[in-house]
């Protein structure tokens, strides 16, 4: 079950955020608050906006219209170095320069934190360490990235954004390229970084039961608006699966969590095996 809150502050929030690409919009006119110390999940079919929502809350494009609010203050107008000091964002895609090394790629994540006259600190050493070990690749240290399998990369980089030591971790699709286990795994370290540390976590997901297992919030898009919004226990109804997604289904109790599950409604064409 999810937990029982007190109505959470924000400190990070989209207002009337229009983006595009081109001559196309993607994201119109929408307007979404981030609760603080709480993790929201951005769901919605393919190409309905979510990676391009969330790369506009990390100012990474530009809107054409509306702005993003951090801390009060409008991100456009924030040095880059304070942005990345207090959010960190895990892009979909990711390349690391050729030839570099797990701890050298990690350690760049403390570049936000480096002054002009500040040489590598105990801090810093610190930062890195921790983050490779809550990512199980610290005997990868030595690895060259380009040895890595996709799922091994993936966890990489996810140790170079925990090494930022931001309060706001944005996370497009983190489990991609990750096996079963491995995308629980890192989901599960994701939620107690928020419920032991207090990182406030937006992640977009394709997989449903994992965004209604993990979230406090869930935020569901289509065609670039947000169309429902909520806890997922109140959000998540089978005729908002099938509006949003085109998919009948049923919604059941998640026998571990109790959280919702969603079921496919079997083609007939398939035989049901008893």
């Amino acid at each position: 079950m999810h937990r029982e809150q007190p109505m959470p502050t924000t400190r990070l929030q989209a207002s009337s955020l229009s983006i595009a690409y081109d001559d196309t919009t993607i994201v119109k006119e929408l307007s979404v608050a981030v609760a603080d110390g709480r993790i929201t999940v951005i769901v919605g079919p393919n190409a309905c906006g979510k990676s391009t929502l969330l790369r506009g809350l990390a100012r990474l494009l530009k809107p054409i219209a509306g702005q993003v609010i951090l801390d009060g203050t409008d991100i456009a107008t924030l040095h880059t170095k304070e942005v990345a000091r207090r959010l960190g964002l895990l892009p979909q895609t990711s390349i690391a320069p050729e030839g570099i090394s797990v701890a050298d790629l990690i350690s760049r994540g403390r570049f936000p934190h480096q002054k002009l006259l500040r040489q590598w600190s105990t801090d810093d050493q610190a930062a890195v360490a921790e983050a490779m070990a809550c990512t199980g690749v610290t005997e990868l240290a030595d690895r060259l990235v380009d040895e890595l399998s996709g799922g091994q990369r993936q966890r990489v980089w996810v140790a170079m954004v925990l090494a930022q030591q931001t309060p706001l971790l944005l996370l497009d699709e983190p489990t991609t390229y990750l096996d079963i286990a491995h995308q629980v795994e890192l989901l599960d370290l994701f939620a107690m970084l928020n419920r032991e540390r207090g990182h406030t976590v937006v992640a977009v997901l394709h997989d449903l039961n994992h965004a209604c297992r993990y979230a406090d919030e869930i935020v569901v898009m289509k065609s670039g608006h947000i169309v429902a919004q909520g806890n997922p226990d109140d959000v998540v109804t089978a005729e908002l699966i099938e509006d949003v997604y085109g998919l009948r289904c049923q919604i059941i109790d998640d026998p571990e969590t109790g959280t919702p599950l969603i079921i496919p409604r079997a083609s007939p064409h398939l035989t049901v095996r008893r």
